[in-house]
């Protein structure tokens, strides 16, 4: 059996229909097996014997936006994507706290460049660098200061916006999650 994390874009837990049980009943109506919505923000792990990440993504996006008309994108990692983005220790030393966010954006497609944020931002918003082997950037955002630039323009604008942004603490989560 093969596990994943699929992470969605553009979740809102206000909406009814994007609700842990409504996104469960739709993975779980596809043929996963052992699904579980993790926090309320668009992660759901699951099991399947299916192997092949694009034709995933795109089955559960077409049920997402049928059943429940959402939307977003779906971005899938396997758990050995996310061991080993997690075992690189990125962080290293630093905490995630409401002074410091240190966030993953997975990508579909490998950038040409990465983001580059205003010389005012450089004090506010770090890349750490780019892992290829999750497809994903890796920043640190420091929120004590007002002024930090809108982070998601500036990241939508390099790598479009087939993109979706969580805290390392959410993908940690997900990996522990798919454990379980």
């Amino acid at each position: 059996m093969n596990h994943y994390a699929a992470f969605l874009r553009g979740i809102m837990p206000s909406n009814p229909n994007m609700r842990n049980d409504k996104l469960r009943g739709v993975f779980e109506g596809l043929g996963f097996e052992k699904v579980s919505p993790l926090l309320s923000s668009g992660n759901v792990v699951f099991q399947t014997k299916d192997s092949k990440v694009p034709a995933l993504e795109s089955r559960i996006q077409k049920a997402l936006n049928a059943e429940l008309g959402i939307p977003g994108g779906t971005l899938i990692r396997t758990r050995d994507q996310l061991q080993t983005l997690v075992d690189s220790d990125p962080f290293a030393g630093l905490t995630h706290c409401r002074e410091t966010y240190l966030t993953v954006t997975f990508v579909r497609d490998t950038p040409e460049s990465l983001p580059v944020f205003p010389a005012d931002d450089t004090n506010t918003v770090k890349v750490v660098r780019f892992d290829p082997a999750a497809a994903a950037l890796l920043s640190i955002i420091d929120n004590t200061d007002p002024s930090t630039t809108n982070f998601m323009q500036v990241v939508e604008k390099t790598l479009g916006n087939d993109i979706t942004t969580r805290t390392f603490l959410t993908v940690q989560k997900a990996l522990k999650k798919m454990d379980a």
